[in-house]
């Protein structure tokens, strides 16, 4: 019985082995596929168009930046925007 078991385990062992080293070897060249795929791709991928200049943003209105003062002191009433939060975006909204 002894023998027997070691058998079984013996080929165990061995087919676990094998099972390992074939999925390393298809993990392998699934990544060398991928990177040979990858580089054709780009080999022969149109360059990006160029991208848009941003037109000059206008200069916010005086009201404009009323409203928008009163919206932030809104969102720091309702404890979303904490003091710093607050005192940063208000400087970016005057200094706009």
């Amino acid at each position: 019985m002894a023998g027997l078991l070691r058998g079984v385990a013996r080929t165990a062992v061995i087919s676990g082995t094998a099972t390992a080293v074939s999925n390393r070897v298809s993990r392998r060249q699934a990544g060398r596929w991928a990177q040979q795929e990858a580089a054709q791709q780009a080999a022969y991928a149109p360059p990006p168009p160029p991208a848009p200049v941003p037109s000059p943003a206008p200069a916010a209105s005086m009201e404009d930046k009323l409203a928008q003062l009163k919206d932030l002191a809104a969102l720091k009433e309702q404890g979303i925007l904490s003091d710093a939060e607050f005192e940063d975006q208000k400087q970016r909204i005057l200094n706009s």
